[in-house]
């Protein structure tokens, strides 16, 4: 099973690129890191999700396309040197970084679910793919700073956003037979609105019920 080819405008790729890079930047700073630690954070976090899924779940001959194109790695360091440059004013740039983190939520979450159903995965494997794109990096700052992951605790409703946009294009490319640049339009206004009213009455998810049980 496969959706037909979207490409993802860039001013949206390298938008959501160096909002996400941005926010591993500035989890560098909070910790005193220094530049090249900011550097390899911001690139963890703003390539992560691509990267696990073209090396991980979507094997290819060749080098992954995102490393291919110096774009990408240009706008990391750009970040790095914003957070640098910017990071103790980056409260006036929140909203902004918000927005665009919002929009590079959806269109990551439909593009890594279509790039996994013209990889021929499984629709639920494909649904995997489009929320790991979406929120991976976040996972791997985490990680990289041996930090409990937030996509783990309770919060801001986030990869359930993901999940919800990477159904929708599911839906609509497979289900209704919608173009994939329509299917994925729609599915990236859909996340970016869920996300967007997530943030405005805070919408949260819960712990799972057995708190009682002992902690291994």
């Amino acid at each position: 099973m496969s959706a037909s080819e979207f490409h993802l405008p860039a001013v949206f790729d390298l938008g959501a690129t160096f909002a996400f890079g941005l926010t591993g930047a500035l989890a560098a700073i909070r910790r005193r890191y220094d530049i090249v630690g900011v550097f390899f954070l911001a690139l963890a976090c703003g390539l992560g999700g691509a990267l696990i899924r073209d090396a991980v779940f979507i094997k290819q001959a060749g080098p992954i396309p995102l490393l291919a194109d110096p774009r990408y790695i240009e706008v990391v360091a750009g970040a790095t040197l914003f957070g640098a440059i910017f990071g103790g004013r980056v409260k006036h740039f929140h909203r902004l970084i918000a927005i665009l983190d919002a929009l590079g939520l959806g269109a990551y979450a439909a593009f890594g679910t279509q790039k996994a159903l013209n990889a021929d995965l499984a629709v639920p494997a494909a649904i995997l793919v489009g929320v790991i794109n979406a929120t991976g990096g976040g996972l791997l700052r985490d990680i990289l700073t041996r930090e409990e992951p937030l996509v783990f605790k309770p919060g801001q409703f986030y990869v359930l956003t993901a999940f919800g946009g990477s159904v929708a294009f599911v839906f609509l490319s497979v289900q209704t037979g919608l173009s994939a640049t329509n299917a994925a339009l729609a599915a990236i206004v859909i996340t970016f609105v869920f996300r967007l009213l997530a943030i405005a009455f805070n919408w949260r998810t819960t712990p799972v019920s057995g708190t009682d049980l002992p902690i291994p």
